[in-house]
């Protein structure tokens, strides 16, 4: 199965960091515009419509038109996992697709406090490609040709807004 993982420091403490994280705006922060990212529903654990915080359970239905080509692409992902314990300077959650594109998606992103009061973000993204044996076939060329530009991106602008 194949993976991908970034990691960056980010000038801004842990429990901003982790709240820009928690929130719907800030995936739609993060998302490169080339994506021409669309979401249509959030929907918490108990049904609630667009809730603050993305809570294990919170269901996000978006579409993706990566690069303006081909039809958009529906994608739904769950909030699976969810803990953390800022004073001890760390965090994590993991959202899986339920549906879309990839037969496997989980994405996990992990906080941590620095030192000096920065944090490291840390993203693994565990996939597979869709394909079936082209797919696997391809497989190593997606981190550092499909998954790298994006995953720059939401570091860069982490970065930029905290």
């Amino acid at each position: 199965m194949p993976t991908y993982h970034r990691e960056t420091w980010v000038d801004a403490p842990i429990e901003e960091v982790w709240d820009f994280h928690s929130r719907i705006t800030g995936l739609t922060a993060l998302t490169p515009g080339f994506m021409n990212l669309e979401v249509e529903r959030v929907v918490g654990p108990d049904d609630e419509e667009d809730p603050g915080i993305l809570e294990v359970g919170a269901r996000i239905e978006m579409s993706m038109r990566p690069l303006g080509v081909g039809p958009r692409q529906s994608w739904t992902s769950v909030i699976t996992h969810r803990e953390s314990d800022l004073d001890a300077g760390r965090a994590v959650f993991r959202d899986a697709m339920e549906d879309g594109p990839f037969p496997r998606w989980e994405h996990t992103h992990r906080f941590y406090e620095g030192d000096a009061g920065e944090t490291l973000v840390s993203d693994r993204l565990v996939y597979d490609l869709p394909g079936g044996p082209l797919g696997d076939l391809v497989a190593p060329l997606s981190g550092p040709v499909g998954f790298a530009p994006m995953f720059r991106y939401r570091h860069r602008e982490t970065k930029r807004r905290l």
